[in-house]
């Protein structure tokens, strides 16, 4: 098992994944795991996880060797709900949708700690959030399009029909994808999160594979493996929830504790054994709603950053800056022109 902080890991039976996909194009595992320290017995545990400093290059060595750099596509069309142990178990035999996410969200720490996920709910509409914990570098699309088109394949599969919705991505359409549009039609890029959106009644339906006896067996493996890992899976995803307030603005680290309902200093010390921090939490949030006022000119770049809640502009632009190796400016531009 991991530590909390460890440097974010995905399981490593998803390489063997990968490894099986490349055999497609006749690439062999050895080929692919070349001076990499795994084997495909390795692969084959299923405790073991592998770092993103392992994950990115093997991507970027499976698009080279294989000619193919759409293969996040091909693998996220190849998932199956199996291959995420007693998590996938646990929402295979969920009463409805709603009870499947979920679990997804509270148990996806055990699996991995490349993204968390929250659902968030806007009137008629639901959207699974995907939110990035790790710099995926080079890898990024394909990492982030297996991920949410193979979560999407499962959701297909476990309600018997095909859902609609869009998927968003953050990051800007990639020249090989316009291929794919025939076949993915429903894929957004340059969005202001990576998300899964779908009608909210979704949420429940009745999942056909329900099983209350065999959802109790799996939470309990699952409550178990996150213990192992030294903390409950759910803070982190509760504290990002509840920062943003309903009508704008954010919440400080006393209002989110009121909030859970428990102290400032055990909520500090519950993040800090996940590996987060409250700072880092609200630095996300700022984030995200800075990208989102910046795709439209309702608001000037000043009043953006009194929004958000920064003293004055100067003190904005560097934070932005720090986030993204861009000013508010430029960033804002570069939306007009794509």
């Amino acid at each position: 098992m991991r530590e909390p902080l460890d440097e974010p890991s995905i399981p490593a039976v998803q390489a063997l994944h990968l490894v099986e996909l490349v055999r497609r194009w006749g690439v062999t595992s050895a080929a692919l795991l070349r001076g990499i320290d795994l084997d495909e017995g390795d692969l084959r545990d299923p405790n073991k996880t592998i770092g993103v400093s392992v994950l990115v290059p093997l991507v970027e060595r499976a698009r080279a060797l294989t000619g193919e750099p759409g293969l996040g596509l091909y693998f996220g069309l190849r998932m199956q709900v199996v291959s995420h142990g007693y998590l996938g178990f646990a929402a295979m035999t969920a009463s409805t949708i709603g009870e499947a996410l979920d679990l997804a969200t509270r148990f996806a720490p055990m699996l991995t700690t490349v993204v968390s996920l929250r659902v968030q709910r806007s009137g008629r509409s639901a959207a699974l959030v995907f939110d990035e914990d790790a710099d995926l570098g080079a890898a990024r699309d394909a990492v982030l399009l297996a991920l949410l088109v193979g979560i999407g394949r499962i959701g297909c599969t476990l309600t018997g029909r095909e859902l609609d919705g869009h998927i968003d991505l953050v990051v800007r359409e990639p020249p090989y994808f316009e291929r794919f549009r025939p076949v993915a039609p429903n894929i957004r890029f340059g969005q202001p999160q990576n998300q899964l959106v779908f009608d909210a009644e979704v949420l429940d339906h009745p999942l056909a594979t329900s099983d209350p006896a065999a959802l109790q067996l799996a939470r309990e493996q699952c409550e178990k493996a996150i213990e192992m890992l030294g903390f409950d899976g759910r803070v982190v995803g509760r504290v990002r929830a509840a920062i943003p307030k309903a009508g704008g603005g954010f919440r400080s680290l006393d209002e989110v504790a009121a909030k859970l309902k428990v102290s400032p200093r055990t909520l500090q010390r519950k993040l800090a054994t996940g590996g987060a921090a409250y700072s880092a939490l609200l630095d996300h949030a700022r984030l995200e709603r800075a990208e989102q006022l910046l795709a439209s000119d309702r608001l000037s770049i000043d009043a953006i950053a009194e929004t958000l809640g920064y003293s004055d502009t100067a003190n904005f632009t560097r934070a932005f800056r720090r986030w993204t190796k861009t000013t508010p400016a430029a960033y804002r531009a570069k939306r007009a022109r794509s």
